[in-house]
C-alpha cells in the first residue's frame, strides 16, 4: 500500500511540476497533524501526512465568495491512503483566510481504520493567515465519512497545521 501511495505522490508532483512551469500561478499544501482525533478507543489514532494543490488561476466570484477547485492526497501512519478532489471557497479578512471546502475521494484503508467504503466525503474547515508574501500557515479540521452509504460509517474527525505557498 505505501509503494502505491509513493507511486501516485510521485506522478501527483511530476504532473503538477510540469503545469507549475506553464502558469504564472500554483498553490501547494503540505500538511501534517493527527487522523481520528477523537477516537474514544485511542487504537485508530493516528498521524497523518498529506499534499493538495489548488490553482489560484482557477478562481471563480460569486456572490456566495471565491471558490477554486482543490486535489490531494495524505497517508496515515497506518497507511491508509485518501486521494480526493472538491472545491474550496475562501472568504478574507484582511491577512486572515477562511476556507471552507467538500472534496469526495477514494479511501483505502491499509492497517488503520475501517471507514465501511472506498467512497469517502471530506468536508474540512481551514483558518490561514499570510505570514510571507505568497505563503501561508494554517489551521484545518476535517471530518470524512460515507453519509451511510458504506457497510458502517464510523467516521474521522482530523486536524492539520498546513503551510502553503504560491509559485
Amino acid at each position: 500500500m505505501k509503494i502505491n501511495f509513493f507511486i501516485f505522490l510521485f506522478t501527483f508532483l511530476f504532473f503538477t511540476s510540469a503545469t507549475l512551469a506553464d502558469e504564472e500561478n500554483t498553490n501547494l499544501s503540505f500538511y501534517t497533524g493527527t487522523f481520528d482525533v477523537i477516537d474514544k478507543e485511542g487504537d485508530d489514532q493516528t498521524t497523518l501526512f498529506g499534499i493538495e494543490h489548488k490553482n489560484p488561476n482557477l478562481f471563480r466570484d460569486t456572490f456566495l465568495g471565491k471558490f477554486k477547485p482543490v486535489s490531494g492526497a495524505f497517508i496515515t501512519g497506518d497507511s491508509s491512503v485518501y486521494l480526493y478532489s472538491g472545491v474550496e471557497a475562501q472568504y478574507g479578512i484582511g491577512p486572515l483566510k477562511i476556507l471552507p471546502s467538500f472534496a469526495p475521494g477514494y479511501y483505502e484503508k491499509g492497517d488503520g481504520k475501517d471507514l465501511g467504503s472506498i467512497l469517502e466525503f471530506k468536508s474540512e474547515l481551514k483558518v490561514g493567515i499570510d505570514i510571507f508574501e505568497n505563503s501561508k500557515l494554517g489551521y484545518s479540521y476535517s471530518h470524512i465519512s460515507n453519509n451511510d452509504w458504506g457497510e458502517t460509517n464510523p467516521g474521522t474527525d482530523n486536524q492539520q497545521i498546513t503551510f502553503s505557498k504560491n509559485f
